[in-house]
C-alpha cells in the first residue's frame, strides 16, 4: 500500500514538472515570436529607409552630392569604396564628432590618390609597350626613331605639309582595345588644323604623308597625351593609341 502512494506521488510530482515545463515552453515560444515580430519590423524600417525618393528635396540633394563625388572618383581610378565607412564619416563631420583631421583626411586622400594612379599609369604603360612591341613586328608596319609606327593604307601623290601649314584631315581616333574616342568621319566632317597644333605624333605622322594618303598611324603614349590623358577620361593617362588618318589636303 505504501509503495503503492509513493509511485502515485512520483507521477503525480513528474506531471506537475512536465505541465510546468509545457507552460514554460509555451511562454519561450510566444517570447521568440514577439521578438522575431519585432525584429522584422525593424528590418521593414531599415529596408524602407534605403528607399531612394528622388522626389524627397533632401534624399535628392543627397544623391545629387553623391553622384558628383562618385564621379570625380571614377575619374582619379577608383571603382569601389567602403560605403560603410563612407556613410559614418560624413555623420561625424556633420554633427562634429570627426575620427580625424581635416589635414590628416586632405594628406590621406592625396597620398591614396596619387598611388592608384601611378598604380594604373604603370598597367597602361606596359600594356601600350607589350601592344607596340608586337605591332612592330609587323612587316607592313613602320617604326620611327621616335618610336611612331604608321601603316601605309593608301599612299598619295601630292605634297608634304610643313610646320606651318594647316592640314584637312578625316580621322577615327581608338584605344587599343578599339574603343573609339573620335571621329570626324563618324560627325562626317574633316578636321582642319594647324600641323604644329595637334600632339607630336600627329605632327611627325603628317609631315611623312603626302597629301592624298591614308595612313593607320600607331602612337606611343610619350607622343600623345602621356600622364594627362584627354577626353574627359575617355583616354587614359599613359594610354597608346591607334588614328586612321587620311590627309585630304592643305589649306
Amino acid at each position: 500500500m505504501q509503495k503503492s502512494i509513493l509511485v502515485i506521488a512520483a507521477l503525480f510530482i513528474a506531471a506537475n514538472s512536465f505541465a510546468q515545463k509545457k507552460k514554460d515552453l509555451i511562454a519561450e515560444i510566444e517570447d521568440l515570436k514577439a521578438k522575431a515580430t519585432e525584429m522584422q519590423a525593424r528590418l521593414n524600417e531599415i529596408a524602407k529607409s534605403k528607399e531612394l525618393n528622388l522626389q524627397d528635396s533632401l534624399q535628392r540633394f543627397s544623391y545629387a552630392f553623391g553622384t558628383s563625388i562618385g564621379s570625380n572618383l571614377k575619374t582619379v581610378g577608383f571603382d569601389s569604396l567602403s560605403y560603410n565607412a563612407f556613410a559614418a564619416a560624413l555623420e561625424d563631420a556633420i554633427k562634429g564628432r570627426e575620427k580625424m583631421t581635416m589635414q590628416d583626411a586632405q594628406m590621406l586622400i592625396k597620398t591614396t590618390i596619387q598611388a592608384k594612379q601611378a598604380e594604373i599609369a604603370e598597367a597602361q604603360s606596359k600594356e601600350g609597350e607589350l601592344f607596340l612591341a608586337d605591332n612592330g613586328k609587323r612587316p607592313e608596319v613602320v617604326t620611327t626613331e621616335s618610336g611612331l609606327q604608321y601603316e601605309i593604307l593608301q599612299q598619295g601623290d601630292g605634297p608634304l605639309p610643313t610646320t606651318s601649314d594647316k592640314v584637312k584631315v578625316h580621322y577615327t581616333g581608338t584605344l587599343i582595345d578599339g574603343s573609339v574616342f573620335d571621329s570626324s568621319i563618324e560627325r562626317g566632317e574633316p578636321t582642319t588644323f594647324g600641323v604644329s597644333q595637334v600632339i607630336s605624333g600627329w605632327t611627325e605622322a603628317l609631315l611623312l604623308m603626302p597629301v592624298g594618303s591614308k595612313w593607320k598611324v600607331f602612337i606611343p603614349q610619350d607622343l600623345a597625351y602621356g600622364p594627362r590623358g584627354a577626353g574627359g577620361g575617355e583616354i587614359p593617362p599613359y594610354a597608346a593609341l591607334i588614328f586612321e588618318m587620311e590627309l585630304l589636303g592643305i589649306e
